[in-house]
């Protein structure tokens, strides 16, 4: 660990030195805690006997190992602590008031009885960046549990998503786990920032409906700003057209005109040069509004051509749009436009490969070097560290 003396990274990357205790689980904490791994911070994972839940979420598995869990833990180290074991809950304390950042996801309040709250641990390590991520927050929503699927039908994200006269569906991921994992990051490094003027850290907190709201973006900001509550119109947008898939001679194809001099591009490539003129179409508002009547126009063209020759053709013209891939489509397509999106983690039988962190530096490179541990698999050696001098 480069700040503990044990086992030390051989890559540094923007936050070489920084301790991370890491007491979450399933998907919004360790996401998180990966990234800061990635970028070189020494993170130890804690765990209970049991392991983190996603451990058992399978299929689908790779050499027995759930590929969910294994998605989201590489660069970590692992020690399984049990908090009624009086040694081990002296383990876990002293972890936490050596780290630069605790990160939890316990029910709020839950880790007061052991000393682990942020106002015990901040009273023994002033300088502690603390985060903590709930589902619905620590005051009214403080008992509700934290499942992004209950955060995408609470916050409105389900009564979006489908067709407009269908059921209302959940996103194909669990998109506010993943957000709000992101937005803790954030927090963390600007409180970081702060710290480095302080000396003193603070306390940093998200959950998951509230990231859900930001991220919701031009949905809630047309109900907060307009008045206007949004509904499903399935894979349409309420506020352009086209941006949506549209269908060619043999398969659907997704195709924007994301503002007006990409649109004359399109009617030109699509031998459509008359709605130049039509004041229908003539901006964004206007062909947003008659979207019915341009609806037709634009298929009646593209269905004489395949997907793939129209997706050369618009390119190439500087039109945005794009195949409908599965997801082995997106990693070829991330292969062949050479962005290099797997990298395989450790050696030998250990080797497991998982995509890479998207975020690129100019001078201090992310790390792609621990595979995702095994239960306890670092336990001796954290503990003799912890049992040692600071």
């Amino acid at each position: 660990m480069a700040t503990s003396g044990t086992a030390a990274s051989t890559v540094g990357g923007p936050l070489a030195g920084l301790l991370v205790a890491d007491f979450s689980r399933i998907l919004a904490g360790p996401y998180a805690t990966m990234l800061l791994a990635d970028m070189g911070a020494e993170v130890i994972k804690v765990e209970s006997p049991g392991g983190d839940d996603t451990r058992t979420w399978m299929p689908p598995v790779r050499d027995g190992v759930s590929t969910y869990y294994l998605g989201i833990n590489r660069n970590k180290r692992s020690i399984a602590l049990d908090f009624a074991d009086p040694a081990d809950l002296d383990a876990a304390r002293e972890l936490a008031d050596r780290a630069d950042i605790v990160i939890e996801n316990f029910k709020p309040g839950g880790l007061r009885r052991f000393g682990l709250d942020y106002d015990s641990v901040h009273s023994r390590n002033p300088g502690v960046v603390y985060a903590s991520i709930t589902g619905f927050g620590t005051a009214g929503g403080a008992s509700l549990p934290g499942y992004d699927l209950l955060v995408q039908a609470a916050s409105g994200l389900m009564s979006l998503t489908g067709d407009p006269d269908g059921s209302a569906y959940r996103a194909g991921i669990s998109v506010f786990d993943v957000m709000t994992g992101m937005h803790a990051t954030i927090g963390i490094l600007a409180a970081l920032h702060d710290r480095a003027g302080t000396g003193v850290g603070q306390h940093v907190e998200v959950n998951l409906l509230s990231s859900a709201l930001s991220g919701l973006v031009n949905h809630t900001s047309a109900f907060v700003a307009g008045g206007v509550v949004p509904t499903r119109m399935g894979n349409a947008h309420p506020s352009l057209f086209p941006y949506e898939p549209l269908p060619t001679a043999d398969k659907e194809l997704i195709v924007i005109a994301g503002n007006d001099g990409q649109f004359r591009k399109l009617c030109v490539e699509l031998g459509l040069e008359e709605l130049l003129d039509d004041e229908r179409f003539a901006h964004n508002e206007d062909r947003t509004r008659n979207r019915e009547q341009l609806r037709p126009l634009l298929v009646d063209k593209l269905s004489r051509k395949p997907a793939d020759e129209w997706f050369r053709q618009l390119s190439a013209a500087g039109i945005p749009c794009g195949p409908i891939n599965h997801v082995d489509g997106g990693v070829a397509l991330a292969t062949e436009l050479g962005l290099d999106p797997v990298v395989t983690v450790g050696e030998g039988d250990a080797a497991v490969p998982t995509i890479r962190n998207p975020i690129t530096f100019s001078a201090t490179p992310v790390r792609h070097e621990l595979p995702p541990p095994g239960l306890d698999a670092h336990g001796a050696e954290i503990r003799a560290w912890l049992a040692g001098d600071r």
